[in-house]
Parts: structure tokens; sequence; C-alpha cells
């Protein structure tokens, strides 16, 4: 017991200063209720009580209880009439007391990082009569701290990264752990870092835990990956300190510091003559080690090039080499072409001294492929005139073998566009003719197909087609452009416009019709003004028509064209006679009833025989002029 008070005074007269206790040095026996050299005990004149704190080390580790200190009232004569009653944290329980001495211990082993101070309440009384002899006096105990912690880090690993070729002294990251000793106590938390795995590649600053590079020219295509073990110890990182450790697993990230490199320096493409524009022939590619956005290349034909172009491919970052223009084996077999290929993004700081760029040879070789017959021209236009006989010459397609060996081709027609089976071609030498004749009237123009066929291999054929323009011939006559509803008042004047016609014409001359308008000069009652516009009017002769004596006139019309051969047709306009207002609005065009019921009269039996007359002079006319021409 003396041993542990002694223990206990030394501790608090180092670790503590008097001016934290209550009372002067020479009181601390009255504390501990050790006696000085005269063997008296020490007493204040101010106060009864001895005590204001007391101080334990944490982590007990003996059998018996540990002993606190002694609570001495200056009431206590020592002959046992004064009782110690101990209230607060613990009182009780973690904490007993000696009612009757004041000692003080603890019962259990107390942990600093758990509990720091406990606060408790001490009485004195009178053991007979239980009354108070001091006034309640709180006082407080206080757990010393122990190293018995180990510094600890938030995390097993970290990971960071730092670009690689970084100076010296480029910081990566920074680690710390943390100590649940007292901060303010002694060395117990203040922790020290040191660097365990990782040199000589990186060092760690010993107050901050911040890790830094340490060897220069680090170069991430050499190595990437970097396992550093960092160690935090405490008691400032003197023998016995506790310490703890963390990995960091360093990445040393990609900058652009690796030019595009061909590894073979000519590169050789075949290509068939058929491959279409724009399909790809080929791919080329340079290696860069670099990683990322610094490895993008991008791939360029040197001075350009006619037939071919080269494009990257983002993904692979290939050069695909692509046709522009077709290949022809028979013209040219071979081709020859330099690539450049540079880094798409440039870091400054490494284009000193580097051609951040490369050259390769691509040779290209065309191969022969057995294409199909070619036609001299796509599509063919032929003219031919209508009404050509069966069996005439309408025009000559042409067709070849563009391989080099040019095997022989026969020509045949596409029967699915010549339905009505109108023309027919020489199987050897091409030539068209008609089966036929041609009317342009009833179609102007014939599209057929005609495909040419290698002999020697029915599979290679070509199809082309071929318009036929039917070229117009003056076979038609005009006529009325339509049918007229004609009529003459019968109070009319001579001169007087009762109609202007014109007319049509099926044909279709180069420099347009004109028509020409007549009628029988000898004509008594009609005369017809041609206005060459292809129009006429017709005029009354004379005046005083009458109803009773003629209700209708048949007026024969001749309208001419001017092609060749010359083409007429005469056409009948029906003239009615109405009576008519003063103005000359028709009011009616029936015929007049006659005075006597048992007969024609004799004008109408005169207008009956007169239309006969003149429809069959009409046909006669119509059926001389279409077959007299042709």
């Amino acid at each position: 017991m003396i041993t542990n008070q002694v223990l206990l005074l030394l501790m608090l007269s180092i670790l503590w200063p008097t001016i934290a206790l209550p009372f002067a040095p020479g009181n601390i026996g009255n504390l501990f209720g050790m006696p000085e050299s005269d063997g008296k005990i020490l007493q204040r004149s101010k106060r009864g009580w001895m005590w204001n704190q007391f101080f334990l080390l944490e982590e007990y580790t003996g059998n018996d209880h540990q002993y606190v200190g002694k609570l001495h009232s200056n009431m206590d004569k020592g002959d046992g009439n004064v009782k110690y009653i101990l209230t607060g944290d613990g009182a009780g329980t973690l904490f007993l007391i000696d009612e009757k001495s004041g000692d003080i211990h603890a019962t259990k082993r107390l942990d600093r990082e758990e509990k720091a101070m406990y606060t408790l309440n001490a009485k004195v009384l009178d053991r007979n009569t239980n009354a108070e002899l001091e006034p309640d006096t709180e006082f407080n105990i206080k757990i010393h701290d122990i190293n018995d912690n180990a510094p600890k880090f938030a995390k097993e690993i970290y990971f960071a990264s730092v670009p690689e070729m970084s100076e010296v002294g480029t910081s990566v990251v920074t680690v710390t752990a943390t100590d649940a000793d007292d901060q303010t106590y002694g060395n117990s938390a203040k922790l020290v870092y040191s660097i365990l795995q990782g040199q000589p590649y990186f060092s760690v600053d010993s107050e901050n835990g911040t890790i830094k590079t340490a060897l220069p020219g680090m170069d991430r295509e050499v190595k990437e990956n970097y396992q550093v073990v960092i160690q935090a110890k405490d008691m400032a990182g003197q023998m016995g300190g506790l310490s703890g450790t963390t990995t960091v697993s360093i990445t040393l990230s990609d900058v652009n510091d690796s030019p595009p490199r061909f590894a073979n320096h000519s590169f050789r493409v075949t290509a068939v003559e058929s491959t279409v524009i724009g399909a790809a022939i080929g791919r080329i590619k340079a290696d860069d080690p670099d990683v990322g956005r610094n490895a993008e290349m991008e791939y360029t034909i040197v001075g350009g090039h006619d037939i071919f172009n080269i494009i990257t491919d983002q993904i692979t970052q290939e050069g695909v080499i692509i046709i522009k223009k077709p290949l022809d084996y028979e013209t040219k077999r071979d081709y020859e072409f330099r690539v450049e290929v540079k880094n798409t993004y440039l870091d400054a700081r490494f284009i000193h001294g580097l051609q951040f760029k490369d050259y390769a040879t691509v040779k290209v070789t065309v191969e022969d492929v057995d294409e199909p017959p070619i036609f001299t021209r796509n599509p063919y236009i032929i003219e031919v005139h209508e009404d050509t006989a069966a069996g005439s010459f309408v025009g000559v397609v042409s067709a070849r073998d563009p391989d080099a060996d040019n095997k022989p081709v026969k020509y045949s027609i596409d029967r699915h566009t010549d339905l009505e089976r109108l023309f027919n071609i020489d199987s050897v030498n091409g030539t068209i003719t008609t089966l036929k004749a041609l009317d342009r009237e009833t179609s102007k123009w014939h599209n057929i197909s005609v495909v040419a066929t290698e002999i020697n291999n029915p599979r290679q054929t070509t199809r082309v087609p071929v318009f036929i323009k039917v070229l117009d011939v003056n076979d038609n006559a005009p006529e009325f452009a339509m049918s007229y509803d004609t009529f003459v008042c019968e109070n009319v004047k001579a001169g007087q416009l009762i109609q202007t016609i014109s007319a049509v014409d099926t044909d279709e001359p180069l420099v347009g019709h004109k028509f020409v308008f007549s009628i029988s000069p000898t004509n008594p009652n009609f005369t017809i003004d041609d206005r060459e516009d292809n129009t006429a009017n017709i005029l009354t002769r004379r005046g005083g028509f009458s109803r009773r004596e003629m209700s209708m006139y048949l007026l024969p019309v001749v309208i001419s064209d001017n092609g060749y051969p010359i083409q007429s047709s005469t056409s009948t306009l029906i003239v009615r006679v109405c009576a008519c207002d003063s103005r000359g609005n028709m009011q009616s065009c029936n015929p007049e009833v006659l005075p006597f019921s048992d007969g024609l009269t004799t004008g109408a039996l005169v207008a009956i025989l007169l239309c006969v007359i003149i429809l069959l002079s009409k046909f006669t006319l119509e059926f001389s002029s279409k077959h007299c021409y042709k």
C-alpha cells in the first residue's frame, strides 16, 4: 500500500504542476494521510477538508483494489466518531470508501478512453448522531493516460494515382492515422509516419503522412502499379511505441510521352477491281504504348490520292484504307502511296526532341474479276418515224467484255418491257428493227430493255434502257375542236357574226399548227372570215331568215393544215333558225306550224333533200382526203 502511495506521489510531482492542487507541496502528506518528520498531521486553517482532486492510472493490473487516495477532515480526531460518505459517479460500485479512515479504492480496471474523469461528493458525519460535520464537497478523480492504444488508419488500403514522369517531391496522397490516447498528455498520441515498403520510388512526410514521389522519370510503360506500406507510430516514434500500418496502391497515370510507331514500315494490300466505292480494302496499325486519349492517332495519305483514302477507326486506332474511285484491272494493276500517322493530342512537356509522327509505305495490288459486258452508252435514245413498215431499221446498241480476253457478247430484248412485241434485235450485232408499224398517236415513246450476255458465261449480263421516240408524220386531218350549237335570228342583218370556230389536229408538226378555214364561195346564206390564228368567224351573207321556209342550215366547212403532205377535212356546222328579240337574244327555235297539215311544205322538202346531199358530199370528201395521201 505504501508503495502505491509513493508511486502516485511521484507521478503527481512529475506530471502535474503544484498549482493544479488545492494545497502547497507541504500539504500533500495530508492528502495521503502521511506523517511528516515530526510525526504530526499538517492541518489547514481555513477549511477542514484536505482534498480537491485525485489522479489514477488507467488499466491497473494488480489483484487487489486499486488505491485512489484518502479523504481526511480536521474534524476527525482519530477516535472513530467521524464517518465518511461518498456519492456521485461510480460511488458504491466503482469507487469504495472506508467510512472510518476515508481511504478510497477503485474496484475495477479503468479505461481513460471510455471515461477520463469522475465527479464525486464527500460528506463527513458524526457517527453517533449522523450530523454533518462538514458541508458537502465536490472533487474529481482524473484517469491518467497510459499508452495502451495503437494508431489506426481509417482504411486498410488506399488508392491513389500520380502522373508518370512527375518531378521528385510531387504529392501523391495524404494518409493520416488517429490515436485514442490522450493528445494532451505526453507522447502517447504523438505520431510519426514512415515508409516500410515502396522505396526508393516514394517517400512519406513523417509529420503529416503525405506521400511524395522520390524517384525521377518513373515510366508507366515500364511499371504502372506500386504497393506502398505506411507506418504510423506513437510515442513520437521512440522505441516501445505502438504502431499501425496501411497499404496505399499507387497507379501511374498516363501522359503522352510516347509517339506512335509503325512496327513494319511497309504494308501490302490486295483489292478486287469490283470493290464498290467507299468499301474498305485493308487496315494498317501503328503502336502507341500510351493509353486513352494519349494513344489516339490520326492517319493521312501524304499528298492525298485520287483513288484511295484512309480514315481512322476510333475504336481500334487502325488506319482503314477505302476506295474513292472504281478500280480497273485492265487499266492499272498496282498503286503505291505513303501514309503518315500522328497523335491527335500532344503534351508540350514531351514534344521537344521527339518526332510524334511516323510513316509507312502502302502498296495496293488490283486483282482481276470476270466483269459483265459494258454498253458504249447508257441509256440509248433512238428516234423513228411513225408508220415505218415492219422490219425497218430503228438503231444499234453495242456492248463489249471489259476483261482482258474480251469474250463475245449476245443481245436480247427483255420481253417484259416489250409486251406488244413491236421490236426485234439481232443477237450478234445489236441491230434493233420494227416488228410492227408504229403509231405516234397511240404511243409517243417506247421504253425497252436490252440485255447483253457473255456467251461463255451466261451469268455475266448487263441491262441497258433504250428509249425509242416515235416521230410524227402528218397523217391526220384537222377537225372541229368541239361540237357547236349555232343559231341565226330571223331578223338578223347581213354581215352579222353568228359563230367563232376553231380546230384541233392530233399530229404535232415541228413549227406548230396552222389551220385554213373555207366554205363554198357561192353559199347564198353565210360567209367565213379566217382570222389566221387557227380560228374563223361565221357571218351572215344576207338577212331575213324564216323558220317557215328553212328551220336549219347545214354549212360544210373545209379545214386544212400546213403539214406535209397537207391534210384537210370537211366538218359540217349545223345552223338553226330561231326567233329572237330586238337585242338578238334567242327566244324560240321551234319551226312554225303550217296553215295546212296534210303534208310538208315545199320548203321543208327542199331542206331535207339538201341535208341528204350535203351528208353524201361530206362522206365522199373525207374518204378521198384520207386515202389519197396514204
